[in-house]
């Protein structure tokens, strides 16, 4: 008899291709690299900017979700440091001089749409941003430090002061995945739904790279 591959696992393997399009897609290797700028950097917080007040409502509607419940933490909540670092890279002004590129605006739209209804796309999208802000994020992060001089002001995003062990807050966060009572359809629903934002990620740095070009200029 086979053995049972654990959701999370399944959800990892299956949705690799998807992130490793996102991970290489040019904008941000060039970044990574050190062949981007700092106006490159802010243009990629300013979109997170969306993304994660649209995430962190819809964290709030599902607060008391009896599913969604479980993978929501205060711990995780990016917004109020994203504010900080626009506030530090841009100035007080900052809201004044960002807006969402087309592929945020979509993006920000099917979180909405998923999270109003579905509590197992939520959670797709929810498992996407957060997990990889633990893991490459932290890569960034100190790229970012490195590259342009920044100490903790900038890179906000990226520190996770109240989780003292991603690790192990990232293989507790894969164990409620396993426990999650879906049957084999919603599952198959629920790693779509993560190629589909590791899809939006991956045209969001095609946008970030055409306003970079034509920032340019």
């Amino acid at each position: 008899m086979a053995a049972v591959i654990p959701f999370s696992q399944a959800l990892r393997e299956r949705t690799w291709t998807g992130h490793s399009d996102s991970e290489g897609a040019g904008f941000m290797t060039d970044l990574m690299s050190g062949k981007g700028s700092r106006d490159d950097y802010i243009a990629l917080v300013a979109q997170h900017f969306f993304i994660y007040e649209a995430i962190e409502a819809a964290a709030e509607r599902m607060k008391n979700d009896p599913v969604a419940a479980a993978f929501i933490s205060p711990k995780l909540t990016r917004l109020p440091a994203i504010v900080e670092d626009l506030r530090f890279l841009i100035g007080d002004d900052w809201r004044e001089q960002i807006v969402p590129l087309p592929t945020t605006a979509r993006y920000v739209r099917r979180i909405e749409e998923v999270a109003a209804t579905w509590n197992g796309g939520f959670i797709a999208h929810h498992y996407t941003r957060y997990l990889g802000d633990l893991s490459g994020g932290q890569i960034i992060r100190t790229l970012m430090q490195r590259q342009f001089g920044f100490e903790t002001n900038g890179v906000g995003f990226y520190l996770f002061g109240d989780i003292a062990k991603p690790k192990e807050f990232k293989e507790t966060y894969r164990t409620q995945l396993d426990a999650v009572d879906w049957d084999a359809g919603e599952r198959e629903r629920v790693i779509d739904e993560v190629l589909v934002a590791y899809r939006f990620n991956t045209e969001l740095f095609l946008d970030l790279a055409q306003e970079k070009a034509a920032r340019v200029a």
